[in-house]
């Protein structure tokens, strides 16, 4: 991209892409931004500022035609929207899956991530390295594409074609859905979803259906029929709410002390009552299910497999916080789910599910479908709102916090898929009864993501307080010699086998100094490259952060870095020198980052060293509850 932006003019089927896209979507544009964010300079004017929101769909538009974004579509776009050429710019080089510049029009993204890279991942680059038609089809490393049970996973991103998923993968079946005729109907995707989604519930545990909750749908209702998600219990939960009203909603909310499901763990009720209770208006709604934390997978799942459930769980969260809209901020590398769900919500809207009254109850609520394009900090809620208003998606300062200030600058709840899924529970069972379940902050079920070296990796739900070996036995116990487990994902840590009888509860992951996160459980045997995969995860939090603040932007460049140094038995002055320096790293990252993507980076390094799993430095401090 050179300083002549503003003289590259669009071809005629990029022009037509970015009108027929702005067409399509500007009559809901002035709705859904009613309110102007009062901290954002006016350029060109309120009408102008109406529009910014839809500029990561427009850019969606135009590259899932072409297959990158040329000079002339980026001017395009900021004429079609009044922002200036540089911001769409800066928006369009933040997102991993967007290209500026030209490429193959097939893109093969190999996930080489913890979990796939080991199982496979790196066979399957080497092979398309080596055989890849290159004019037609390119390979692009990838971090984690949400498929690590059914490791390794790549992802099929094609121009003026449908994206589909392949997992398990092995270099011939990549390589023929690389060279396989054009598909613009989408035959071909359509194809594999349906080969997806037969093997898509890969845990013995959601084909039982036993002593199941959030999962009971998953693999046993059709997904693409709203008559037979009604006739297994959809929109009975819903119904419930509307009789009870909102007020009562919320006191069922915080009678069952549920906490949000996405790592914060912040009361469910609480956040919802101070959306409500908020004078200003109009108020927001947004699930978060931008699902990127490496090894997680769960929300995945239930978006897949029960994609109904999500929207009625949303409707009811609008209702109750007086929010007329609901904003789905789907991660970009999951096209199964996104087609479910603008499915379901297609349906929904056809039968009156959603729209200007909601089944005849007297509210409006309709949900707006806004798909990422890779960027992990967008899980972060506050990045997540400035990537749907239309910038880069780089966190914001707190306070002012969301249910105060959020989208658009009015007061936005802001929920994690499986949080929502929890709501749909309690509202069937009731708070009292959901509380029992569990107990303290940690009640209810809990959906964790195994994968790694046990027999059946998958989903699996769980009561609170069901211990990390009853886990791992009813994952099909582990392969080999069992010598760590990552909770938590890549933000999180990593416990030893003498901690296999903790308690999975919030308290009882805290008391052994690790976290639940995001429900990771991730498996490592005896063989397993701990210092690789180490660097791994440095590298991959250097690759995702915004850059935004020096702690962050620099801490991690420099970890990645001496991991790869001691990965190549190379430290610079001794090994003892560069262990002490991680240690020292994690402790500026831990205090001064702006957002939790910085201050968790360190975390897993930071428990290795802690529990011995690479030698610590002698001064290193017990940052991790006194457990060495």
């Amino acid at each position: 991209m050179d300083l002549h932006i503003s003289t590259a003019a669009p071809t005629a089927a990029e022009r037509d892409t970015i009108d027929a896209a702005f067409a399509l979507l500007a009559p809901t544009a002035a709705d859904a931004t009613a309110g102007d964010r009062p901290t954002r300079s006016a350029h060109a004017g309120h009408a102008a500022r109406s529009r910014r929101h839809l500029l990561l769909p427009l850019l969606h538009a135009v590259h899932d035609a072409a297959g990158w974004l040329s000079e002339g579509s980026l001017n395009h776009v900021a004429r079609t929207l009044q922002v200036p050429p540089a911001e769409v710019y800066g928006v369009a080089t933040f997102y991993a899956m967007f290209s500026v510049e030209p490429r193959a029009p097939r893109v093969v993204h190999v996930c080489d991530d913890v979990a796939c890279g080991p199982s496979g991942g790196e066979e399957i680059v080497a092979a398309l390295e080596r055989d890849l038609d290159g004019g037609r089809a390119c390979v692009v490393r990838s971090p984690c594409l949400g498929l690590c049970e059914r490791a390794p996973a790549v992802l099929h991103q094609r121009a003026g074609e449908p994206d589909l998923s392949q997992a398990p993968a092995t270099p011939p079946a990549v390589l023929a859905a690389a060279h396989a005729p054009a598909d613009p109907a989408g035959e071909q995707a359509a194809e594999a979803d349906r080969a997806f989604a037969d093997t898509t519930v890969s845990a013995p545990q959601t084909r039982t259906g036993e002593h199941l909750r959030l999962l009971r749908r998953v693999g046993v209702v059709d997904p693409t029929s709203l008559d037979d998600y009604r006739a297994r219990g959809g929109y009975a939960a819903l119904r419930r709410a509307v009789r009870l009203g909102a007020t009562r909603v919320i006191a069922e909310l915080k009678d069952a002390s549920l906490t949000g499901r996405g790592g914060a763990a912040f009361p469910t009720g609480v956040k919802w009552e101070g959306v409500a209770q908020s004078p200003e208006r109009p108020h927001h709604l947004v699930c978060n299910a931008d699902e990127s934390e490496p090894g997680t997978f769960k929300d995945r799942v239930l978006m897949e497999g029960d994609p109904f459930g999500l929207v009625e769980a949303m409707t009811i969260a609008g209702y109750v916080t007086g929010a007329t809209v609901g904003h789905l901020y789907v991660r970009g590398e999951y096209p199964l789910a996104t087609r479910r769900l603008q499915d379901a919500i297609a349906a929904a809207r056809a039968r009156g599910h959603l729209g200007d009254d909601v089944m005849g109850e007297g509210f409006a609520f309709d949900i707006d479908l806004r798909r990422g394009a890779g960027a992990y900090i967008c899980g972060e809620e506050t990045a997540l709102l400035e990537s749907i208003e239309g910038y880069r998606g780089e966190p914001r300062n707190k306070p002012p916090f969301p249910a105060a200030s959020g989208l658009f600058g009015k007061p936005t709840a802001i929920n994690n898929v499986e949080t929502l899924y929890n709501v749909l529970e309690v509202l069937n069972i009731g708070g009292g009864a959901f509380a029992a379940v569990g107990g303290g902050r940690s009640t209810g079920s809990k959906l964790f993501c195994v994968s790694g070296a046990v027999g059946a990796p998958g989903v699996y739900e769980v009561d609170f307080g069901t211990t990390l070996r009853e886990l791992l036995d009813l994952a099909g116990g582990t392969r080999g010699t069992l010598r760590t487990v990552l909770l938590g994902g890549a933000a999180g840590g990593f416990v030893l086998p003498q901690d296999l009888d903790v308690p999975l509860t919030l308290e009882g992951a805290r008391d052994i100094g690790a976290t639940l996160g995001s429900g990771v459980v991730l498996v490592f045997d005896d063989r397993a490259d701990l210092t690789g995969t180490l660097r791994r995860i440095a590298a991959f939090f250097r690759d995702e952060s915004c850059g935004q603040c020096v702690p962050c932007r620099v801490g991690t460049v420099r970890q990645e870095e001496a991991l790869a140094r001691l990965e190549r038995g190379a430290p610079l002055g001794s090994r003892e020198t560069e262990l002490a320096l991680l240690d020292d790293l994690a402790r500026v990252m831990r205090d001064a980052s702006i957002c939790g993507l910085g201050q968790t980076a360190p975390s897993a390094v930071a428990s290795a060293l802690d529990l011995g799993l690479i030698a610590a430095p002698s001064h290193s401090s017990n940052g991790h509850g006194g457990r060495r």
